[in-house]
């Protein structure tokens, strides 16, 4: 069945109106009809599943008549803080944090960040990380949109984020999670190309993050919260 997103409310026995990029996703790429099913969800929790019952050339209404609870967020709570990177890197970055299941996302400016964005960039490049989890979640069956922050200086993020495990990824360091921990929340920081400096890891960890070596490989920027994720979920999450 089509999953889509729209952040319209969402209730019982009515007629909406789906956004305009939903509709024309529906109509004009999926080649929808009248009588088609279709799932919404909006982020508060939850899917309806309905039918397709007008459309015109710009402009599709579904009916919802089911309302399921079927939430698949993981049990684990994941706020990753992640160095802004060049190209579509971060998008990557973004869209399999969300497969994986986090539940917020911060990105970072460090000393390494080769990326600068102005006002009105930033506004852009805010919405467009919202639209990649947006369809991640579309696509992996969550009914609940991580939340991306505005970006932040790594070491406001490193000197204020609270959760029950902090760690700091790194080639250089040692050190390992520990399995009989039973954390409810968790914070990952994860350089950019660059890696992060000695001094931001030094900080970082007299701010609480415990180092985190993820192996003998130095990981690309966006595969690094793949498998910190993975790992994390089968830890701790619900990938058992």
């Amino acid at each position: 069945m089509t999953r889509l997103y729209t952040p319209t409310p969402l209730s019982l026995n009515t007629e909406i109106e789906l956004p305009e990029e939903a509709a024309h996703h529906f109509i004009k790429v999926l080649r929808a009809r009248v009588g088609d099913a279709v799932c919404l969800f909006n982020g508060e929790g939850g899917e309806y599943h309905g039918q397709l019952s007008r459309a015109d050339k710009r402009h599709a209404y579904v009916t919802l008549e089911t309302f399921i609870e079927n939430n698949k967020s993981s049990p684990l709570k994941v706020h990753l803080g992640q160095v802004l990177s060049k190209g579509d890197r971060f998008d990557y970055a973004i869209q399999k944090a969300t497969e994986l299941g986090v539940s917020e996302i911060t990105p970072l400016i460090s000393e390494r960040c080769e990326v600068r964005l102005g006002n009105e960039r930033l506004d852009k490049k805010m919405a467009h990380w919202q639209g990649v989890a947006i369809s991640a979640c579309e696509q992996s069956g969550l009914n609940i949109v991580p939340k991306i922050n505005p970006p932040q200086v790594l070491e406001t993020w490193t000197a204020n984020t609270q959760a029950d495990l902090r760690f700091v990824l790194a080639p250089s360091v040692t050190g390992l999670p520990n399995p009989s921990q039973k954390p409810q929340t968790i914070a990952v920081l994860i350089g950019a190309e660059g890696g992060l400096s000695e001094r931001e890891i030094s900080q970082s960890i007299e701010h609480g993050f415990a180092p985190w070596c993820l192996g003998q490989r130095v990981l690309r920027t966006e595969t690094a919260p793949v498998a910190v994720l993975s790992v994390l979920n089968w830890l701790w999450g619900d990938f058992h």
